[in-house]
């Protein structure tokens, strides 16, 4: 995206300086210090990252580099936050889209904002199955390996000493059955996630080496042991690994679940970091608001839950504006959710956990082999309905990621899918909540297993992400 070389910004006080008058040296070390203790008053307990730090934590947001221009974006970014994690701008397709010819400004352009207004940086993502460039997707095998070897190697590197923590390792469990998903890094050997870890591990040894995904947020779902058996297994045999990140995507389809501290202290509990990394609540208004202030709680109650991470700044920022799923409206403006997050931090970590964690890895019965719907299917499958799919776009230069919203006529569906046509010179890099068929001019995207079923009147999303022109207006929708 935007492209901007980073530079070493600096301590606080030595950006203060120049407001300082020159009189003398203990006088203008005076006036330094009176600013500085001036600006960290006023903001104490009235802004997100402020709030935050006065309970040993983050709170951080997504940020894409192409909006750093927008002086709205901009203005709650550096009011409000302490953290940032690049959108896209650190992804393999971003950094090497040639092999071994690396591209740093986009992401450069982020981490120089952020070190000259006193902010952290997450990397994303050093290895994932997604957004790999072209060259790497027609690798295979020992080629594959080196390459992905040699890509965390110069990315981490590169960025050594500036990075809080690293995603190493970015989505690698399927969706169902607790297995890892079949992808071309996958087939490289079992060991690659692994490998992974050790390669940045000696790149960028004082970073915090985390693995994400989504969809792990329910303690009881066979996903979630998937991750906490491999995590529980590289800290037995010394892999590196320093913290987990849960993406924490909520809405109807996949709701906040009871027991989520239950999983955070889980985790937490094998000796590594928690953090929320990527969180989204679609929704309004005291429901919205009631969730993200329950999401903050449950950090605050397990101590090694580091911070939160927003995907996005305004609603409009959003992968899933539709879903109108974050803290602020498309203008700017604080919504309830802003102020039950501020109130649930500034409350503190007082509440305890709702339960002992249980020292095995249980739980007590054998969890479902796919993520659970929302309420208790129905003993036969539902009737097929008419559907409706309309499309929500975020489009930068030379790419796009889609948000498509399924909805269902006046009969529930049981299973659906949507045709959409893409502009000539287009192509789909990455799909999520759905199976693409196709990258290019007409391709189709069919459900998974855990948004087959959609109530009558009810909606669920998926989105793609893709090079080019994004895709206008509406798309088709087939039901079954």
């Amino acid at each position: 995206m935007d492209k901007v070389l980073a530079r070493d910004s600096g301590s606080a006080a030595a950006r203060s300086r120049p407001r300082a008058a020159v009189v003398s040296i203990v006088a203008g070390a005076a006036a330094v210090a009176a600013t500085i203790a001036v600006a960290t008053s006023a903001s104490a307990g009235t802004t997100l990252g402020a709030s935050a730090a006065e309970q040993g934590r983050y709170f951080g947001t997504a940020v894409a580099a192409f909006k750093l221009s927008d002086s709205t974006y901009v203005g709650i970014l550096n009011r409000e936050f302490n953290m940032v994690t690049p959108e896209n701008e650190m992804k393999w397709d971003a950094t090497e889209p040639s092999q071994n010819q690396f591209n740093y400004t986009s992401a450069d352009r982020i981490v120089a904002h952020a070190q000259a207004n006193g902010m952290r940086v997450r990397g994303h993502a050093l290895a994932w199955y997604a957004q790999q460039p072209g060259w790497a997707q027609n690798l295979s095998g020992t080629a594959l390996r080196n390459a992905m070897v040699n890509h965390i190697t110069q990315v981490a590197t590169h960025y050594k000493g500036k990075i809080y923590a690293w995603d190493v390792v970015n989505e690698a469990y399927a969706d169902s059955g607790g297995g890892r998903r079949d992808s071309n890094l996958q087939r490289t050997g079992n060991d690659w996630i692994e490998v992974a870890f050790r390669t940045a591990r000696a790149a960028d040894p004082g970073a915090k080496l985390c693995y994400n995904d989504y969809n792990t947020d329910n303690w009881t779902w066979a996903k979630t042991q998937g991750v906490y058996n491999m995590v529980k297994d590289f800290k037995a045999r010394g892999v590196p690994i320093d913290c987990v990140g849960f993406q924490s995507h909520f809405n109807s389809g996949s709701p906040y679940p009871s027991n989520y501290r239950t999983t955070l202290q889980n985790f937490a509990d094998l000796g590594v970091d928690v953090q929320i990394t990527e969180l989204d609540i679609e929704g309004s208004g005291s429901a919205q608001a009631t969730t993200y202030g329950n999401v903050v709680k449950d950090c605050l109650a397990v101590a090694r839950c580091n911070g939160i991470t927003v995907w996005g700044i305004r609603d409009s920022d959003s992968w899933r504006a539709s879903g109108t799923p974050l803290l602020f409206d498309g203008n700017g403006n604080k919504k309830a959710a802003y102020t039950s997050v501020l109130n649930a931090l500034n409350a503190g970590g007082t509440t305890p956990p709702t339960s002992t964690p249980p020292t095995t890895t249980p739980p007590t019965s054998t969890p479902p082999t796919t993520t659970p719907p929302t309420s208790e299917p129905p003993s036969t499958p539902p009737p097929a309905g008419a559907c409706t799919a309309t499309l929500t776009t975020n489009q930068w230069q030379g790419g796009f990621v889609t948000t498509v919203r399924v909805t269902a006529g006046g009969s529930p569906l049981n299973g659906w899918s949507v045709s959409v046509t893409l502009p000539a010179g287009s192509s789909v890099t990455n799909a999520w909540s759905a199976q693409a068929s196709g990258s290019s001019g007409a391709v189709t995207f069919r459900n998974v297993d855990y948004n087959r079923q959609v109530g009558a009147g009810g909606s669920t999303e998926f989105g793609f992400q893709g090079t080019g022109t994004a895709p206008a207006g509406t798309a088709s929708c087939t039901a079954g």
